[in-house]
C-alpha cells in the first residue's frame, strides 16, 4: 500500500521518507469554481512540487446540496465536470466524496429519498469519471459529521446501487473507529474499497500520537486485497516535525497487520 497525507502541495518544501503522494482538497487543488488562468497557475506550482497530488478531498462545497429539496443537478453536475477534467490534467486518481455539508440531509427530509439522490448523483458521475480516468470514492463520515452515510456497510450498499466501476468506497479508519465500526464491514465491503484514510480515534492524531493499534483494519484491507493508497487525514501541531514518524508508524502498523 502507497501511503500518503492529506494536506496541500506548498505546505511539503521537500520529500519526505516513505511519503509517496499528497492529497489535497479539490477546491484547493483544482478551482472548479475560478477561472482556467487560476487552475493553469496551480498546476504549475502543483507540478514543481517535491511530492505531487494523487489524489483529491473534499470534492463538493457545502452550499453545493446533493440532498434534500433544493438539489439542482445541472450545478452540481457543471461543478463536477470542471473537476474532474481538471483532475486528469493534474494526474488526480481519486476524488473522495465526504462532502459532508452538501449531502447532509435537511431536517424533516424523507433519508430514504436523500439516499436514493446520492445513487443518482453517482450513477451519473461515473461516466464522466471514466473519461476523466478518476474513481469517486464515496467516504463514509461518523454521525457527529454527517447525518448519511455514516457505516461501511451504508456506503457499500449505495455504491453498488450506482453500479459504476469508477464510483467505489473510501474507508476511513478515524470514522469507523467513532462510529465502533467493525473490521469486519471491510471484508463485505470486498472489491468496493478503493480508498483508505486513517487517523486516531482519540483526537485524530496521526497514528503513533496517542498510541492506537489499528492493525485490525488494515488486515481487512489485506484479506480483500486491497493494495491500493491510504492517506494520513490528521490534525498536525507540527506536519514538518511529525510527518516521518507518522508514516514510519503507518508502514509499520500496514507491515505488521
Amino acid at each position: 500500500m502507497d501511503i500518503g497525507v492529506c494536506t496541500n502541495p506548498q505546505s511539503l518544501t521537500a520529500p519526505v521518507p516513505g511519503l509517496d503522494y499528497i492529497e489535497g482538497t479539490v477546491g484547493d487543488l483544482l478551482c472548479p469554481r475560478e477561472d482556467e488562468s487560476v487552475f493553469a497557475k496551480r498546476l504549475e506550482a502543483v507540478q514543481a512540487a517535491p511530492v505531487r497530488p494523487a489524489a483529491a478531498n473534499c470534492f463538493l462545497p457545502g452550499d453545493l446540496k446533493t440532498t434534500g429539496p433544493d438539489v439542482d443537478p445541472g450545478a452540481v453536475d457543471a461543478y463536477v465536470a470542471i473537476a474532474l477534467r481538471r483532475a486528469k490534467r493534474m494526474g488526480i486518481e481519486i476524488i473522495v466524496f465526504g462532502s459532508g455539508g452538501s449531502r447532509r440531509v435537511p431536517d424533516g427530509f424523507d433519508p430514504a429519498r436523500a439516499a436514493d439522490q446520492l445513487v443518482e448523483h453517482m450513477k451519473r458521475w461515473g461516466p464522466m469519471a471514466a473519461e476523466a480516468d478518476v474513481t469517486i470514492t464515496l467516504e463514509p463520515l461518523h454521525s457527529a459529521e454527517c447525518n448519511i452515510v455514516t457505516s461501511v456497510d451504508e456506503g457499500a450498499a449505495l455504491v453498488r446501487r450506482a453500479d459504476h466501476p469508477n464510483v467505489r468506497l473510501l474507508i476511513d479508519t478515524y470514522h469507523m473507529a467513532k462510529e465502533d465500526d467493525p473490521a469486519d464491514a471491510i471484508r463485505r465491503a470486498g472489491e468496493l474499497v478503493a480508498h483508505a484514510h486513517c487517523a486516531e480515534k482519540d483526537g485524530r492524531g496521526p497514528l503513533g500520537t496517542v498510541g492506537e493499534d489499528q492493525r485490525g483494519y488494515f488486515r481487512a484491507l489485506k484479506d480483500v486485497g486491497y493494495s491500493g493508497r491510504v492517506s494520513i487525514e490528521a490534525g498536525w501541531k507540527d506536519l514538518g516535525a511529525q510527518l516521518p514518524a507518522a508514516v514510519a508508524e503507518l508502514r509499520r502498523q500496514i507491515d505488521t497487520a
